[in-house]
């Protein structure tokens, strides 16, 4: 770092490497020094768009350099794990888009990486950002609506054509089930999922059913067969229901007596991740959602796509043990 500023770099001049830039133009502490893409001509526009210094078409020259302290991986998931690794062995604070890596193979190799070198990565789960998500946090902690109980999540809509490399569970139902984990607190030990690749190359649809303990569990439900698009959440509590739509930012929650639909300042989630990365690098503190968490979530994706293609219940234990793993024993 110099002075007051995280020197960074956005790896990835794409649709979210574009809004990385941005943000980080906005904020005070970040200096934005170069901007990388294979494609030349879109670096260069996205550095002109935010005046940002320099252009590269290989990420190794920005870490040859020596002029930034971190980086913001926003490439295709399929170069995540080359990128991150040697981001993390080079000493850079890392953020990484979801999913971590394409694999748990990758996954592992990340982990015991920053684990080896003492290094800093952050797996950018964005809903953990958004305000909706931070107030029901909360409200879960207060006892609002009880003990969670069920969580049911949706995520549906139009393929996005960005996307090739992924299927859906990987894209975008890892949020969901990235969120399972935050509001339970825990990791499911086994689950079920049905779906399949309708009209793409990898799975475009899935349902999973996700067993937490004796009590709890969540189902999961994601597709880019869906003409609109929604993404929304339902947790039942012992005292209460609470709904969450992610693309308004509202909450409602419904007690036996009456329901509330609280005002919640919106701010955009992206800014208040991108924020907590750079302050958090400044200073000390422990980088969440980090390679455990992103390990974790790419594990259960990877226990749906196989339950998926087995058409039977599997366990986390056994998806883990594949790799010699066990859940306590990713501790950083």
């Amino acid at each position: 770092m110099k002075g007051d500023y995280v020197r960074i770099a956005v790896i990835g001049a794409g649709f979210w490497g574009r809004n990385h830039a941005r943000v980080l133009s906005e904020i005070p502490s970040a200096d934005l020094r170069a901007v990388v893409d294979i494609d030349l001509e879109r670096a260069e526009q996205v550095a002109r768009r935010f005046s940002v210094p320099q252009v590269h078409t290989d990420y190794r020259k920005v870490l040859d350099s020596g002029e930034v302290d971190a980086v913001s991986i926003c490439t295709p998931t399929i170069t995540h794990a080359e990128i991150a690794l040697e981001c993390v062995r080079r000493g850079l604070a890392v953020l990484v888009e979801k999913p971590m890596a394409s694999n748990l193979k990758e996954a592992i190799e990340i982990y015991e990486a920053v684990r080896s070198f003492g290094g800093r990565l952050m797996v950018g789960f964005i809903e953990r950002f958004n305000p909706a998500v931070k107030y029901m946090l909360s409200a879960i902690s207060d006892g609002v609506i009880g003990v969670p109980l069920t969580i049911a999540a949706r995520r549906i809509g139009p393929w996005p054509e960005r996307i090739g490399d992924v299927g859906v569970v990987k894209d975008i139902a890892i949020h969901d089930i990235d969120l399972t984990h935050y509001f339970f607190g825990a990791i499911p030990t086994h689950l079920y999922a049905t779906g399949g690749a309708l009209r793409h190359s990898h799975e475009d649809y899935i349902q999973a059913l996700m067993y937490f303990d004796e009590v709890r569990s969540a189902s999961i439900e994601a597709n880019w067969l869906s003409s609109k698009k929604k993404r929304d959440m339902r947790i039942t509590g012992t005292e209460g229901v609470a709904y969450i739509e992610f693309l308004t930012g509202e909450v409602v929650i419904e007690k036996p007596d009456f329901s509330i639909s609280p005002t919640i300042n919106y701010i955009e989630p992206l800014k208040s991740e991108l924020t907590y990365f750079i302050e958090q690098v400044s200073g000390p503190g422990e980088l969440v959602p980090g390679p455990r968490e992103g390990l974790l979530s790419l594990a259960v994706a990877e226990a749906i796509l196989s339950s998926m293609n087995k058409r039977t219940t599997v366990t986390l234990e056994d998806v883990l043990g594949e790799w010699g793993l066990r859940e306590r024993d990713l501790r950083l």
